[in-house]
């Protein structure tokens, strides 16, 4: 077989396993998008959103329409994705990720930046889903304080829509360290997007963005936060 017919089959491959994720994951979290303060559009997005499973952005990227989801990338992390040839493959040729060396180092032994690699991307068309979180969140805090990464993302590339998501439920369906996930319905919810204002300065604009994505709980989530008197 010659390289080109080896590499369409791959595409046709990549392109199939697609679909089938798209369909599992809705079959398995009846999952929907919920745009509460904006609406699909054909336009350059950072989505950011909170982390608490590999399967984030699996569901932000399923909940997108077609159109969208084919110029969307999600950036992930190329320890995990690279860690076997079935995981290479869908994190590369089915989602087209953008792969992050998390221990700062490249292939050539030359520091990597995270946040040079996404502003690359930025700079070249591609839409991004970034978690600001910087790692999966496993704990009993509802989102933990967010990297100054964002901030940098905003003031490399104004012109890059910045749209808030939060991913409900997810958490419960696929537990760190279960292999089996759990049948329970979830939502995405995209909020309304944020600009980096005018001379405005990391702490307030992370500060910002941060209530942003809390702003997008569902009632019962908030609920779940008071304690009883």
């Amino acid at each position: 077989m010659s390289s080109s017919e080896s590499g369409g089959l791959r595409k046709a491959a990549a392109v199939v396993s697609a679909w089938l994720i798209v369909v599992f994951a809705k079959l398995l979290t009846g999952v929907r998008a919920i745009w509460a303060g904006t609406s699909p559009k054909a336009e350059q997005t950072l989505y950011f959103a909170n982390h608490t499973s590999h399967g984030d952005f699996v569901l932000l990227w399923a909940t997108l329409p077609p159109d969208l989801r084919a110029l969307t990338r999600p950036v992930a992390g190329q320890d995990y994705w690279d860690a076997s040839p079935l995981r290479r493959f869908i994190g590369r040729d089915v989602f087209n990720a953008l792969m992050i060396r998390r221990d700062g180092s490249a292939a050539g032994g030359e520091a990597a930046n995270p946040v040079d690699q996404m502003t690359e991307a930025l700079r070249s068309g591609d839409s991004l889903i970034m978690f600001p979180e910087g790692t999966r969140n496993i704990g009993e805090e509802v989102l933990l304080p967010l990297k100054s990464g964002l901030y940098h993302l905003a003031r490399a590339c104004p012109q890059v829509r910045l749209v808030p998501v939060w991913i409900e439920n997810l958490k419960r369906v696929l537990p760190k360290g279960t292999l089996v996930p759990i049948p329970l319905a979830c939502s995405v919810r995209y909020g309304t997007p944020i600009n980096l204002a005018e001379d405005e300065d990391k702490n307030a604009f992370i500060a910002r963005a941060r209530a942003a994505m809390l702003d997008l709980r569902p009632e019962y989530d908030r609920a779940e936060e008071i304690s009883p008197s």
